[in-house]
């Protein structure tokens, strides 16, 4: 009785001693790419905002990750506080600080 499977032909044992190195070669040029397309500019951008964080200081117009503007007023180690209209002032992490906003933002918007 005969099946319709062909018989399955082995690689030898002796054969291209580089043939499993060269399997991993695209592995690792993926690897490569994608620590220079997105894990490196992810910290960057990391690095950058946690320099930004810590050089608040008051008077800064700043925009909250809310959307919030406002100015400093007040800097703790953990939480600022922001004026966001005459009289009205609210406190968030300093972390939440998303941009930096020049000088006179306020009085434009």
């Amino acid at each position: 009785m005969s099946l319709p499977i062909s018989d399955a032909w082995a690689q030898s044992a002796g054969g291209d001693p580089t043939g499993g190195l060269l399997g991993l070669v695209p592995i690792i040029l993926i690897f490569v790419l994608f620590y220079f397309l997105l894990i490196r500019p992810q910290q960057k951008r990391q690095k950058q905002h946690k320099e930004m964080v810590e050089s608040l200081k008051k008077g800064d117009e700043v925009v909250t990750a809310g959307g919030t503007l406002g100015k400093i007023t007040d800097v703790g180690d953990n939480f600022i506080t922001l004026e966001i209209a005459n009289g009205i002032s609210v406190k968030v992490q300093r972390h939440a600080v998303q941009t930096m906003m020049p000088k006179g933002t306020i009085k434009e918007a």
